[in-house]
């Protein structure tokens, strides 16, 4: 990896590892990444300027001239391959307990629920926004403190390889699966192709690291009476079944193998299934129920993941425009429809981005969810248009209406601006869906 180096190591101590020249990187690592249409090469100024003491550089390119003597430079073949070694590295030196965490819908919140829950008893690190890639995967690693007890990484992924290349940075002694949806078919082609990239997080597992699944999905039933693999659903079958569930106006309730009662701050099925996962975590790494369920309470969602919100005249509007497939667009249609209260369940529906030749018939499924208690249904873009035919083609009992413009559906949504309405806007993050809801706050 590291071939040689120029500079006075002595006295240093990096304290940061960063690829974005632009922050501030006191006694910090530059790491230059070079993509399509940039290269980090060229910012090393500016990232000596911001603190940076060491440097790692392809030894193909010509070092400036104009850098100080001071600086420390790492040559190296490739610069990410060595980030990612470098990453891997520091975790075997560190060797927490690594929990990776992968799946079509939902990683993050489970993520989020997975490191509450271990924050009670264990010193944690878990990944931040969205740094679940290549890149951001191994930045993750190497900013836990070297006092950590456990690791908890999300796993991103566009394509086959990614997730094993993730895993085996990682080095898990737990693994996620939180479902498998269609995003990304677009790249991979098929639910069993997005099945097979998901279970790459195994590449990396421990041989005596533990499995933790939806184990209501057909295409991971090769697993189930696999050794060390726990199943969690709502099926009979599964090792942690959930019963009793209950959807309030603001939490969901909701019952372990009929004895393990649990309140989320979430609203619908998917996330007790996704808080189920989480908890097998706990309940694996001894942590007491009573902890598990103080820090579910304390959870803070992260922002426009179905976030409930005051609007005009006491209209409720559910802002989940974070991103959308359209497994996570049904999930969130039947959370509305299951919410008690409200005499008008108003949908508004986007596009739903990156289906290739899938968009047509994935966004036609969508209508599968949009049944009575749902009295009106709107979609804006371009492919959401495909929402609305098959709901007018199929039944026609919902009335539905499609638009381009957005004043124009603004005023559409006018009538419905009351107490006794609640209204979902779903999209994917590209559609900017938060722009209506800041248009029809209070």
């Amino acid at each position: 990896m590291f071939h040689s180096y120029t500079g006075h190591i002595a006295e240093q101590s990096i304290k940061g590892v960063y690829t974005d020249s632009r922050i501030e990187m006191a006694d910090g690592l530059f790491v230059p990444i070079v993509g399509e249409n940039f290269d980090g090469h060229d910012y090393v100024s500016e990232a000596v300027e911001k603190g940076a003491i060491a440097v790692l550089w392809n030894k193909q390119k010509q070092l400036p001239d104009t850098l100080p003597a001071s600086l420390v430079v790492f040559y190296v073949e490739d610069t990410l391959t060595a980030l990612q070694q470098l990453a891997s590295a520091y975790r075997e030196k560190m060797n927490p307990i690594v929990i990776g965490i992968t799946g079509s819908n939902g990683k993050t919140t489970t993520k989020d629920m997975v490191a509450a829950l271990l924050q009670t008893t264990y010193r944690t690190h878990y990944t931040k926004g969205n740094f679940n890639n290549h890149i951001g995967l191994p930045l993750t690693i190497l900013s836990m403190q070297p006092n950590t007890e456990v690791l908890v990484v999300e796993m991103g992924m566009n394509h086959a390889g990614e997730i094993k290349l993730l895993s085996n940075i990682a080095k898990l002694d737990y693994a996620i699966i939180t479902n498998i949806g269609e995003s990304h078919i677009e790249y991979l082609g098929s639910r069993e192709n997005i099945a097979k990239a998901k279970l790459e997080i195994l590449s990396g597992l421990s041989k005596t690291g533990l499995l933790v699944i939806d184990g209501d999905e057909p295409l991971l039933q090769q697993l189930h009476n696999q050794e060390r693999v726990i199943t969690c659903g709502f099926a009979k079958h599964n090792v942690n079944q959930i019963t009793s569930l209950q959807v309030h106006d603001n939490e969901t309730s909701f019952t372990i193998n009929e004895n393990a009662n649990y309140t989320i701050p979430f609203l619908g099925k998917h996330h007790a299934k996704n808080a189920t996962l989480a908890i097998t975590i706990g309940m694996s790494l001894k942590i007491e129920a009573g902890k598990m369920q103080s820090a579910f309470r304390h959870m803070q969602k992260t922002g426009m993941r179905f976030e409930k919100l005051r609007g005009k005249n006491g209209v409720t509007l559910i802002n989940d425009a974070y991103n959308a497939s359209a497994t996570s667009m049904k999930a969130a249609i039947e959370v509305v429809k299951q919410l008690d209260g409200y005499s008008e369940k108003v949908l508004v529906l986007g596009d739903i981005l990156e289906l290739g030749d899938y968009s047509e018939v994935m966004h036609r499924s969508v209508s599968e969810a949009i049944t009575k208690p749902i009295t009106n249904v709107y979609t804006f873009g371009n492919a959401a248009k495909y929402i609305t035919e098959e709901l007018v083609e199929q039944s026609g009992s919902i009335p539905a209406s499609h638009y381009t413009d957005k004043n124009a559906l603004l005023n559409a949504l006018q009538p419905h601006l009351h107490e006794e309405a609640i209204i979902l806007f779903k999209a994917s993050r590209g559609l900017q869906f938060e722009t209506f809801i800041t248009d029809l706050k209070q």
